[in-house]
């Protein structure tokens, strides 16, 4: 291996989490700082934890309730209104 060109290695590297929870690693950083850990990880869990970051989980649920509540129009409905728009469109043109 080449001398001076690798970073410190630190064996009992800090590691705190958002949660609180801290822990040791081996690490090129001293200290290391996470959001998200073993802990609070929801895959080690079993548990939902919804991180939110600026309303965007309200933000979706409202977004689904609203598209769950709109009517689910068959193609042969789209297209009826769609044609109706055209020959609309199209007498206002020939006028």
């Amino acid at each position: 291996m080449k001398k001076d060109i690798h970073p410190q290695y630190y064996p009992e590297a800090k590691v705190s989490c958002a949660c609180g929870n801290v822990f040791f690693i081996g690490s090129t950083k001293k200290e290391l700082a996470v959001e998200i850990c073993y802990a609070c990880h929801p895959l080690y869990t079993g548990k939902e934890k919804l991180i939110d970051t600026a309303g965007r989980v309200e933000k979706f649920k409202t977004r689904r309730a609203a598209a769950a509540k709109t009517p689910v129009r068959k193609k042969t409905e789209k297209r009826a209104v769609k044609n109706t728009k055209k020959t609309a469109s199209a007498e206002k043109k020939g006028k």
